[in-house]
């Protein structure tokens, strides 16, 4: 008997769970991978801009140090997030309309991350990009699907809402 076929949404994000694996944060790691009409736009992954030294090269992480909350205070953080490297490397004309794939995994227990989303950078990135869509993992087979629009409409930095 054949295996069955894995599903499209999963198939995009065991991608983006590879993609991961590159990530230099010692905290979480976070794969990106943007699809449109089934082709891979581009990739993302968090680290350090280009040039500087990754938190595992220094061996610590500030916000690690200062016990900031996930979700909080990226300003501290040397990294640029796997959704926002995605954003970088691709056209806004090739994102508009397309799907964001989106894994984290727990660095210190290699769990995926527990109601994962983006931070509120990035969803400001996500939607002005022209991202319609963004499929994030939470188990090896399950996985939600986020309307963009929805970040627009309930938008929660009205709200004083810190983290996710």
């Amino acid at each position: 008997m054949a295996d069955e076929r894995r599903d499209k949404h999963n198939y995009y994000l065991d991608i983006a769970e590879i993609v991961l694996e590159r990530g230099t944060c010692l905290r979480r790691k976070y794969g990106a991978i943007i699809v449109k009409n089934d082709s891979i736009i581009s990739t993302g992954y968090a680290g350090a801009p280009r040039g500087r030294k990754n938190c595992s090269d220094i061996g610590w992480c500030r916000r690690e140090k200062l016990n900031v909350p996930r979700g909080e205070r990226y300003e501290l953080c040397r990294s640029v997030h796997a959704e926002a490297n995605a954003i970088i490397s691709a056209s806004r004309e090739n994102m508009i309309g397309a799907t964001l794939y989106l894994v984290g995994k727990e660095c210190e227990s290699g769990d995926y991350v527990k109601n994962g989303s983006c931070c509120s950078m990035c969803k400001r990135m996500v939607i002005n990009a022209g991202i319609e869509t963004v499929v994030i993992r939470d188990d090896e087979r399950k996985f939600r699907i986020v309307n963009v629009a929805d970040w627009i409409y309930n938008d929660d930095s009205l709200e004083d809402v810190l983290g996710y």
